[in-house]
């Protein structure tokens, strides 16, 4: 049997291992790479699989592939609303925040462990930076749900405190083993390492979308390998240059998720599935990596430092930064017990042997156990803490089926999943008398767990899930159709035209949209216009009534097919 042979085997058992294993993060209430790390430490040297596996340059050429591919994924699935919404808050904790929890930690790591200032604070760099794949997955599987602000606030602060973390970090050690003078070479270090980080990410992640886009691949399978190796070429343009790698695709891939590329619904699903590769692959080698008995000889150090860390330094780093942005004292607790620590730090603790620090095998053992306390100890009592605080909000209802565009063109149409609220407007009306734009279908409706087909007689039900095939310049209308009730309506149609079909009533364009046409509330559209037009209708008629321009777009025969509303009002003028 070649050696390939029995690596194979190994490996595929240590996947399935680790797969199964997430089958029990709800029930024990630990998060998922603590059970993957156990796995991984299970099947070490000093556990019931023997197995010696003590390279840590392979553990760290292992763990920062992983961990790109991972921030990858976490780029390609973060809007940019929710960047945009919590860019400061969020980019001060992935900064300055880093820094506070950094100095604090590092300061009680040097005086528990009787180290030098430097190689404490280095502790501290490297525990220094949070890991949200960790809490939402959790959360998610707990049933825990948290507004959308704070959820986006950790996700961007997460995905973007890395590279803060790792400068730190190699800058500190090349002070200690390289004598570099801090002061004008770490600035400089910084303004690299974010500067070609951020620049690269934006530039590859531009090319790719547009490359991705134009180039015609034979294999449709080839689209998502493409999509991952921009992401990768990314990283590595970046770390080349002296940038960091993690920024840039984690950037890049925020860009081409935002991005309308070809064959996008199958290539978000081939790089979700690479991220829980790469975090099961990366957390049982590093468990393989350490060894269990050594954690015994520094577990109350370890635990003193993680106490530190949990209950002084992240809450000091986290409430002077959150609180002018206007989150309240619950809402800043909530953050500063989500900072769980997970594969960065532990990818950090390596550095130090590769850097050949004479204490680097304490440093690696510590920051272990400080990790496997915060995921332990956060992890399985963050469900509670949120309930405790009031920060819970109910779980959105999940549909029986889903549906996607699977296509090799850019096409111009997406399909929009509507949950309807017991208190949304389209409640308890047939889907004929929602007045949905004339380019949109709703294509499939799930309730509970059945699958409704779409007719017009359907009566609409609180909670049932609408697929909607939709223009994307019609998405702001059908948004406003399948809303909430207790939204106000805002008739104004802005610059945009609304094109209706002909046979629309105008008591559903009223109930849809709060535009209310002078007439009967079963009169049709058709028929509105050919009472107000004084010939025969016909293609680019025009009328113009309570402040909106009714334009003939489509005649088919002598009926009139589809009609444009537009709003003629002035600013702040209500129609109607």
């Amino acid at each position: 049997m070649f050696l390939i042979d029995q690596l194979i085997l190994l490996f595929s058992v240590l996947i399935l291992l680790g797969v199964i294993s997430s089958k029990l993060s709800a029930r024990l209430g630990l998060p998922l790479l603590v059970l993957f790390l156990v796995v991984g430490m299970l099947a070490g040297e000093d556990g019931v699989g023997g197995i010696a596996f003590d390279n840590a340059e392979a553990a760290h050429a292992l763990g920062t592939l992983a961990l790109a591919l991972i921030l990858f994924d976490g780029g390609l699935q973060t809007p940019i609303s929710s960047i945009r919404q919590v860019w400061k808050p969020a980019s001060l904790l992935a900064t300055i925040g880093v820094l506070v929890t950094a100095a604090i930690t590092g300061l009680a790591a040097a005086y528990m462990l009787d180290l030098p200032l430097l190689e404490g604070m280095l502790i501290g760099a490297i525990v220094g930076s949070t890991d949200a794949a960790a809490v939402f997955s959790l959360l998610r599987n707990a049933g825990v749900h948290v507004n959308q602000r704070l959820k986006s606030t950790l996700e961007i602060e997460s995905a973007s405190n890395d590279p803060m973390a790792i400068f730190l970090t190699v800058g500190l050690l090349e002070i200690l083993v390289n004598d570099m003078k801090p002061g004008s070479g770490l600035l400089t270090m910084l303004i690299v390492q974010m500067g070609v980080g951020g620049l690269v990410g934006l530039g590859v992640g531009w090319m790719s979308v547009r490359i991705i886009n134009k180039i015609r691949l034979q294999a449709s399978g080839l689209y998502p390998v493409m999509v991952t190796a921009c992401g990768l070429l990314a990283f590595g343009i970046a770390a080349n240059l002296g940038g960091s790698g993690f920024l840039a695709i984690f950037i890049a891939g925020v860009v081409i998720g935002n991005s309308r590329f070809v064959f996008q619904g199958g290539t978000l699903l081939f790089n979700d599935g690479l991220a829980w590769l790469g975090q099961i692959t990366m957390f049982v080698i590093l468990g393989l990596l350490v060894n269990p008995s050594s954690l015994l000889d520094v577990w109350w150090e370890g635990f003193a430092i993680a106490a530190v860390l949990i209950l002084i330094a992240r809450p000091l780093a986290v409430i002077p930064v959150l609180a002018p942005f206007g989150f309240n004292l619950r809402e800043m607790t909530l953050v500063s017990w989500v900072g769980l620590r997970g594969s960065v730090p532990i990818i950090l603790a390596i550095f130090p042997l590769m850097f050949g620090l004479p204490d680097a095998g304490l440093i690696f053992n510590v920051v272990f156990f400080v990790v496997l306390i915060s995921a332990t100890i956060q992890g399985s009592t963050l469900p509670l803490v949120a309930r405790s605080l009031g920060l819970t909000e109910p779980s959105p209802p999940m549909p029986a089926a889903t549906l996607n565009i699977t296509t090799l063109e850019d096409v111009d149409a997406d399909i929009v999943e509507y949950t309807l609220g017991s208190d949304a407007r389209a409640v308890g009306r047939r889907l004929s008398q929602m007045a949905l734009p004339e380019d949109t279908v709703v294509a499939m409706i799930t309730r509970a767990k059945n699958v409704i087909p779409p007719r017009g007689s359907t009566l609409l039900h609180g909670g049932d899930h609408l697929f909607v095939v939709l223009k994307p310049h019609s998405r702001a209308f059908v948004d406003r159709v399948f809303s909430s009730s207790s939204t106000p309506d805002e008739p104004s149609l802005g610059d945009a035209e609304l094109r209706l079909k002909g046979g629309t009533r105008l008591e559903d364009i009223q109930n849809s949209f709060g535009i209310t046409l002078h007439g009967p509330a079963t009169q049709t559209l058709d028929e509105f216009l050919r009472e107000h037009l004084h010939t025969a209708p016909e293609v680019d008629a025009t009328v113009t009534h309570s402040g909106l321009l009714l334009h003939v777009h489509q005649m088919v025969g002598s009926r009139i097919a589809t009609v444009g509303l537009r709003q003629l009002a002035l600013p702040g003028e209500m129609v109607g």
